[in-house]
């Protein structure tokens, strides 16, 4: 406190206080040398003697504000006020407000100090540092680089990527110390690395101290948790860590049980937010600490601080839980990438099927395939068989239970040896036009975005006006450039209400569910219908013995650019649940067997279905070829928004069209306009090597309208890759 604080302390306290009490603390303040001063004012009190100012991240997130500010450092919190540290200024004081050399005012906010410097290229004065939060240094110069990349990246702002990177503090967790850094273990054997073409010649890699950078396309089969642990132990060995980043808390406890039984326990951490706020803080400062060199867990876990990083790993990229919910929005596959260029250590992305980015990552030589022989591939897979339209037309099974008599024969052979599994894909999904003969997609001839039917009814054979999805064009002569038909069909016919069939028909039968509800892990071997929703799918011991993929049309319909590749990947993520053919394992897919997805499927070839995508997004200027981002808001402030932007030379600007509204009573998704808005949303695309200039742009232009304030700036949003496109 200061000294007129004191006194007036004193007075107050004086009022019917004994003479000794007030001897004493008169005596107390005349033997004070040096006033105190202010609390977190700090007015009149002596500055560091060396490095007196600090620059400082405040966690203002927003873009006109979007760099540091310096303060100064107070001689007591010398000791403490290190690069890296949580801390509490006072932010908003005006130049007016200066006392003692101390600019005063403002309210008290959080940030982190970035770093000590002997003078200030501000000219004005400074306000002090009001309190260091926590003497951990929880922010190293590797973990605030790769912030500035992502922010920049996704034309966000720093404060907003530190948020999603730096847990929120935990006094409990951090009094406590971590343990000792173990010795590092032995090199693993092979193991089911030998299964790949050059799957040993990778893992020796990662053990000798290299940095292979390639993508896993994993064999049906629980064995692929295997695989990443021992990719995590070859890394170790070397001395360096490993982070393995995975869509969800069941697929982390897979992976958390491998490496346990491969390496013991002690040598690795779980990051998911299962684990609670203490558990996580904590598990998070022993990897901050050096004390643990390997981390697994969900999308947060991205950020994870690992020392000296050897490899960074993601399982199933196409999971949309990969995707951050929160500003900028970043994919975690993104941020593995510009981890593995900025720390230059190996990458690895691993699936049972294969997205579009990862097909670009081989193609452009970035990385190499980890693949099996094909002969090992349909050993491994279980048998696959369609049911499509003609086949359902002819059956009258499937037109008196609408389930065809294909599926019920699979599942009545499938239970006689254990577990069927059951796909039902959810509800919800809003139609896309396709051509009612050969099932092409119905794209604009301007921009090749999506056709919608708004006027004409579901089938678009009424007369009814066609829309483009993207630049809002109206296309009223279209025809198939396929086969030249010009009628056209909307792509889903319905999610078909299976479950209570299947119950009938089995009484005998226990019936399990797992979807959004309740979500099971596991499963017993016994006979029994698991009916599921995509990515719900739990384990069977010992496999299932059959499984039913029913509705194609519902994921293979979704009005986005990625419902082919999508639907592909939900079906093979439940397909390599199923026992080898060998075992007589068998996948029933209702959906049109002449369909690329489909067929791939059958084939079990997801990476030839992505390199096929791949090429034809490449020739059409599709992404992850050209990049892409959105601007959405009410038409006046998109707008006046893309009339103030400079975009590059090369931007293309298609739109911009209606958003539609979301379901009344479900959670709003990023970027969706707030209940009663009218909303509109235009993309922009510019080709290869034209990203960064893009989100530049964007981001100057945001943060233009922010630093003019009023709620013109809040009625815009950016996002850069945005992931729902059409």
């Amino acid at each position: 406190m200061s000294s007129e604080n004191g006194q007036g302390g004193g007075g107050a306290a004086g009022e019917g206080a004994p003479p000794e009490q007030l001897a004493l603390i008169r005596e107390s303040v005349r033997q004070a040398k040096v006033p105190r001063a202010k609390p977190r004012t700090w007015r009149g009190a002596a500055l560091a003697e060396e490095l007196p100012v600090a620059r400082v991240l405040v966690d203002k997130g927003v873009l006109h504000l979007d760099r540091y500010f310096d303060y100064a450092v107070p001689a007591e919190l010398d000791a403490d006020a290190q690069p890296g540290v949580r801390v509490r200024v006072r932010f908003g004081a005006g130049r007016g407000r200066v006392r003692e050399g101390r600019r005063e005012g403002g309210g008290l906010i959080d940030g982190f100090l970035v770093e000590r410097l002997a003078a200030s290229d501000y000219a004005g004065p400074l306000a002090a540092l009001a309190q260091v939060v926590s003497p951990e240094p929880v922010l190293g110069e590797e973990l605030l680089g790769l912030a500035r990349a992502v922010a920049d990246r996704y034309a966000g702002s720093l404060a907003d990527v530190l948020q999603l990177a730096v847990p929120p503090r935990n006094a409990r967790a951090e009094q406590k110390p971590s343990p000792a850094l173990l010795l590092p273990p032995q090199a693993p054997e092979a193991g089911t690395w030998e299964r790949y073409e050059r799957g040993g010649a990778f893992l020796e890699s990662l053990a000798s101290g290299g940095a292979p950078r390639a993508v896993w396309n994993a064999l049906p089969g629980p064995e692929w948790s295997e695989g990443l642990a021992r990719a995590v132990a070859a890394t170790l060995a070397s001395g360096r860590g490993a982070l393995v980043v995975v869509p969800d808390g069941r697929v982390a406890a897979r992976v958390d049980a491998a490496l346990t039984a491969l390496l013991g326990a002690g040598r690795h951490a779980q990051l998911t937010a299962d684990a609670g706020p203490e558990k996580r803080y904590r598990e998070w400062l022993a990897v901050r600490r050096g004390s643990v060199r390997a981390v697994v867990g969900t999308r947060a876990a991205m950020f994870a601080p690992v020392q000296n990083l050897g490899l960074v790993a993601i399982w199933d990229d196409g999971d949309d839980s990969h995707s951050e919910q929160h500003a900028p929005l970043p994919h975690a596959r993104e941020v593995l990438l510009l981890r593995a260029a900025q720390d230059k250590c190996g990458f690895l992305l691993g699936g049972w099927s294969c997205t579009v980015e990862a097909a670009q990552l081989v193609e452009s030589g970035w990385a190499r395939p980890l693949v099996a022989a094909r002969e090992l591939v349909r050993r491994s897979a279980p048998l696959v068989r369609t049911v499509g339209d003609q086949d359902l037309a002819r059956d009258e099974a499937a037109r008196a239970a609408r389930l065809p008599t294909l599926a019920w024969q699979a599942v009545r052979e499938g239970l006689r040896h254990g577990p069927v599994l059951v796909q039902v894909p959810r509800r919800g999904y809003v139609p896309r036009m396709a051509c009612a003969q050969c099932r092409a997609a119905a794209r604009c001839r301007h921009c090749s975005g999506p056709l919608e039917a708004r006027d004409g009814g579901r089938d678009g054979r009424d007369g009814g006006a066609l829309w483009c999805g993207w630049c809002g064009r109206e296309e009223s002569a279209w025809h198939c450039p396929d086969c030249g038909s010009f009628r056209l069909r909307a792509q889903i016919v319905g999610a078909r209400r299976t479950a209570e069939e299947l119950g009938r028909a089995f009484p005998a039968v226990p019936v399990r569910t797992s979807g959004r509800e309740q979500v099971l892990d596991t499963v017993p071997g016994t006979p029994a219908l698991v009916v599921s929703t995509p990515g719900a799918e739990p384990v069977a011991e010992g496999g299932y013995a059959a499984a039913l993929l029913l509705d194609g049309w519902a994921m293979l319909g979704r009005p986005d650019l990625r419902a082919g590749e999508d639907a592909l990947r939900r079906w093979i993520a439940a397909a390599a649940l199923v026992r080898p053919q060998g075992d007589g394992g068998t996948v029933v897919v209702v959906a049109e067997p002449t369909l690329r997805p489909v067929q791939a499927l059958v084939r079990w070839d997801p990476v030839g279905h992505a390199v096929r995508e791949l090429a034809e997004r490449a020739e059409l200027g599709f992404p992850p070829v050209s990049r892409m981002a959105s601007v959405s808001g009410t038409a006046e402030a998109v707008a006046a928004f893309l009339g103030a932007v400079e975009l590059p030379r090369e931007a293309e600007v298609l739109g911009p069209v209606p958003v539609p509204a979301g379901p009344a009573g479900r959670p709003r998704r990023p970027g969706a306009p707030p209940p009663g808005d009218e909303w509109e949303r235009a993309l922009v695309r510019v080709p290869p090597g034209k990203g960064a200039a893009l989100a530049g742009a964007l981001k100057a232009a945001q943060a233009a309208r922010m630093a003019r304030g009023g709620e013109e700036a809040a009625r815009v949003r950016v996002r850069i890759d945005p992931p729902d496109i059409g």
